[in-house]
């Protein structure tokens, strides 16, 4: 299906989105004068909302579509990939946030727009280092049971940002189709509470979108910039932990610790 909506009704789009993403206020579905209802119109909402944003592309969400019908694929913006042993997070509720357990494979080089497609072999070059990472999310929706793909995807996806933790070797990143992850808190009272996680990557494979995200797009014209994080699916859907510092496991890759504040 071909793009629908004109450059200002994507400008207006990509505003209205900032402004939620900035106050942290959930919306309403968008007017129909700009609501996307196509995958060029909603990536071409995800693009104004980078130039709108005044910023660059800091990284990039994916996942090899597992619908033909649902390309995931988002911009991250520059600024909010993370890293230390402090991540600043939007509220979903008081003291709590919303996070996806990832693998981030981050860019050496440059991999700029051409026509002929990049082999896997080329993007394993170019691929520098790989890290346990979360998603950070945000949902800027209120619930509606008309919401579907295309609003979600103008939206990029619900993304807030990348928080990369260590580094792990590319073999490991490259092997981790399946990972046992355990989040540790500890309350004000001293209380601990442990969640443990049976991780499957949805590709059964967290390298394999890379490859896909460099070609889809790249058939578009985008090119892709050295420093760039790409994050490619979650182990364990999207979980709200609370606002707190969270020890992290990814059995037999490594752990780490990190505080999470609000921003």
């Amino acid at each position: 299906m071909t793009k629908t909506l004109s450059k200002e009704a994507c400008i207006a789009a990509a505003q209205e989105l900032l402004a939620r993403r900035k106050t942290n206020i959930k919306g309403d579905l968008l007017a129909e004068a700009i609501r996307p209802t196509n995958l060029d119109d909603a990536l071409a909402v995800q693009f104004a909302t980078v130039k709108e944003s005044g910023k660059e592309i800091g990284g990039w969400k994916c996942l090899v579509p597992l619908n033909p019908e649902q390309m995931v694929v988002a911009p991250v913006l520059e600024g909010t990939v993370q890293q230390g042993g402090t991540c600043l997070v939007e509220s979903t509720e008081p003291g709590k946030t919303l996070i996806e357990p990832e693998i981030a494979f981050v860019l050496g080089q440059d991999l700029p727009a051409r026509d002929i497609a990049y082999s896997e072999s080329e993007i394993d070059d170019a691929i520098a280092s790989c890290h346990m990472a979360l998603e950070l999310m945000q949902r800027r929706y209120l619930p509606d049971d008309n919401r579907v793909f295309f609003d979600n995807l103008a939206d990029c996806l619900f993304n807030q940002g990348i928080f990369v933790g260590p580094e792990i070797t590319k073999e490991q990143a490259y092997q981790a189709g399946t990972i046992d992850i355990t989040f540790e808190t500890t309350d004000e009272n001293g209380e601990t509470t442990t969640t443990e996680y049976e991780g499957k990557h949805p590709n059964l494979s967290a390298h394999k979108p890379v490859y896909w995200l460099i070609n889809f797009m790249r058939e578009r014209g985008v090119s892709f910039k050295k420093g760039q994080a790409i994050i490619t699916g979650s182990y364990a859907g999207a979980i709200e932990v609370p606002i707190n510092t969270m020890d992290i496991n990814y059995k037999g890759l490594g752990e780490y610790k990190v505080t999470f504040k609000p921003v």
